[in-house]
């Protein structure tokens, strides 16, 4: 009788451990399908964040704007003007890009949309072969004559990370054949696009 309750008791526990094994692995699976996307180079890894750090930063920085034009071109030149460093082997958080002072297109890329996100402003990655960049949509009378990427049917404008002292509106410099995926950085869903030009 004993040992047929050790028995029970012993498979009770292996039951248990096995459904915990179980919910840890989907809890990964989960965490891992928000920061990583597949691209036809491999697999990109989101560093975004909303640390009340980056929020701050982004707040403080423009705190003299009074129109989102002024807002993301201060965050831009903030970006930009951060030394361009290229990080073979490790990508960085956007805290630590502003810590060390230096990054790759990834490392400035995820701390510009971490701060455009924390003004609420809509912006996505945009995945080419090699790079990243950021485009955000800007409704603003200043920017009518500046080509914009039209994402099925909406005008972004392009938000080069890496360029110091760039401005809003960018160039591509690449062909829309290219642009592999658009991806919304903090639910890391990829952009169904139907549509995709390069004009006024």
């Amino acid at each position: 009788m004993k040992s047929e309750s050790k028995r029970n008791l012993s498979l009770l526990i292996i039951a248990i451990s096995f459904i915990a094994f179980i919910y840890g692995t989907i809890k990964a699976m989960g965490i891992v399908d928000k920061t990583y996307v597949g691209t036809s180079n491999g697999i990109y890894k989101s560093y975004v964040t909303t640390s009340e750090e980056i929020q701050d930063k982004a707040f403080s920085l423009t705190s003299h704007c009074s129109d989102r034009l002024c807002e993301v071109q201060t965050l831009l030149d903030y970006v930009t003007n951060i030394p361009y460093k290229t990080n073979n082997f490790q990508q960085y958080s956007a805290q630590k890009t502003i810590e060390q002072n230096f990054g790759d297109c990834d490392d400035k890329s995820n701390l510009l949309i971490s701060m455009l996100h924390a003004l609420g402003k809509e912006a996505y990655f945009v995945l080419v072969p090699k790079h990243i960049f950021i485009i955000t949509a800007i409704e603003d009378k200043r920017l009518e004559k500046i080509k914009g990427l039209w994402v099925n049917g909406k005008k972004y404008f392009i938000l080069e990370s890496t360029a110091r002292n760039s401005k809003i509106g960018f160039p591509l410099h690449y062909t829309l054949d290219e642009i592999d995926v658009i991806v919304e950085p903090f639910s890391n869903e990829k952009l169904a696009i139907e549509n995709l030009e390069w004009k006024r």
